[in-house]
């Protein structure tokens, strides 16, 4: 599956457009990882444990977003965006990315 933030793909021609995919994943982040962020940001340095949650809900929330194009018959994601938002006190990251399935030939 070709996943792209651009309108097209290169070398390829969309044949038909499937519809606007979702992809949605909410993860809490718990006092373990809370309490090193926290050390990180007296200290400094880079915060590995947020750093790896964004990461495994970004790559979750694509892998859904793929997963519903190809049950619409898809072989290509287009127009991809991505977007994060903290919820409640902080204590939850939402991650969802969307784009429009489409078969390319």
């Amino acid at each position: 599956m070709i996943v792209t933030t651009t309108q097209n793909i290169e070398g390829k021609q969309i044949i038909e457009y499937r519809g606007i995919v979702f992809g949605e994943v909410i993860t809490g982040i718990n006092v373990v990882k809370d309490f090193a962020a926290g050390l990180t940001n007296i200290f400094g340095g880079r915060s590995g444990s947020y750093e790896n949650e964004l990461l495994q809900a970004r790559e979750s929330a694509i892998y859904e977003m793929t997963q519903r194009a190809t049950e619409k018959g898809a072989n290509a994601i287009v127009g991809v965006d991505l977007d994060y938002e903290s919820l409640g006190q902080g204590g939850m990251l939402m991650v969802t990315v969307s784009g429009t399935a489409v078969v390319v030939g």
